[in-house]
């Protein structure tokens, strides 16, 4: 069975060919494409096809965004996609399309015991649900439910919540970004953008102005990343701060889902941005936002918690499902 995967995001859109065979994946092609630079995914697939080693039997696309009767308008890109057109362009006899974190959460499985960094070892015979989390472009959450013999993962939109500020500081942020977009979610705070959101913040409550080297680059660069490194690098005391307070908050939000979702079989933390920064979630500052929960904290130190340092999730997923679902 060939399979066409993709992870379609507001950033890049990937995509991978793959044979499957008795459950094991070869991949046969990979490539990524900036998705702005194209005015829809059909573009990218004819581009993708036009070099692969041979026509897939079923596509399953992982999509940034809320999916409905297998259609989808991506939340940070303007794509409207819909898999009955790209059967039929691309004669492809099943096109499904998933959320990109449902998707991203069958590909757990297909990873190596090495592809995780374990933040909270949790309970060693931990069982149950599951949730994943994972902050990029924006804010992506999905569950994984037990059904006793294995895990089935179940799309979200969580990330749209309501952001719940509990510090003076943090109320000021939520006002600050009221003015700008009205409604406040967490995946305003915690994500590619929510870094950005928070430095801006930061930077209107200093009196001194920012330095010259950094405006540059954020300018010229990737805005998130360079408050990133810079902050990695101890470079810019704001930058620091600004990216202290995201890993906190990311922090209290995979802890808010955890909860909402019972997931004492542990929680993954996925996305682009989670293995860049690894080195100020090992600080503590994410495990005291995850954990800090009341009465449920021993709750909470009883669930693992393992970052997904492998990116490739998000296509073996695709993959993995059509296994399932599709395989003779």
């Amino acid at each position: 069975m060939r399979v066409l995967a993709g992870d379609i995001g507001g950033t890049n859109t990937r995509l991978a060919a793959f044979n499957v065979i008795s459950g094991k994946l070869e991949t046969l092609m990979e490539n990524s494409y900036a998705s702005s630079q194209f005015d829809s995914l059909e573009i990218i697939i004819e581009q993708f096809l036009g070099t692969s080693l041979a026509q897939c039997e079923i596509a399953v696309l992982g999509v940034a965004g809320p999916v409905k009767n297998n259609r989808c308008s991506i939340t940070n890109l303007s794509w409207d996609i819909n898999a009955e057109i790209i059967a039929r362009r691309f004669d492809i006899k099943h096109v499904i399309l998933l959320n990109d974190l449902e998707a991203n959460a069958w590909g757990i499985n297909a990873l190596d015991k090495d592809a995780f960094y374990i933040l909270n070892p949790g309970n060693p015979t931990a069982s149950g649900n599951a949730s994943i989390i994972a902050a990029g472009t924006g804010l992506g959450e999905a569950g994984l439910f037990w059904d006793g013999k294995q895990h089935i993962p179940f799309a979200s939109e969580g990330g749209h919540c309501d952001f719940a500020p509990s510090t003076e500081l943090q109320f000021e942020l939520l006002n600050f970004l009221k003015h700008q977009h009205g409604h406040v979610s967490w995946e305003r705070i915690v994500s590619g953008m929510g870094l950005l959101n928070i430095y801006q913040f930061l930077l209107s409550q200093q009196k001194d102005s920012e330095p010259i080297w950094l405006r540059d680059k954020v300018q010229n660069d990737d805005k998130a990343a360079a408050i990133s490194k810079a902050a990695l690098d101890n470079r810019c005391q704001i930058c620091v701060d600004a990216l202290d307070l995201l890993v906190h908050l990311y922090g209290v939000e995979t802890g808010n889902l955890a909860l909402k979702l019972m997931a004492t079989g542990g929680i993954y933390i996925g996305g682009g941005i989670a293995p860049k920064i690894l080195p100020k979630l090992k600080t503590g500052l994410f495990l005291n936002g995850f954990l800090d929960k009341g009465r449920m904290k021993p709750l909470m130190q009883s669930m693992p918690v393992r970052v997904i340092l492998d990116d490739r999730a998000a296509l073996y997923g695709p993959a993995v499902f059509a296994n399932q679902h599709f395989a003779n």
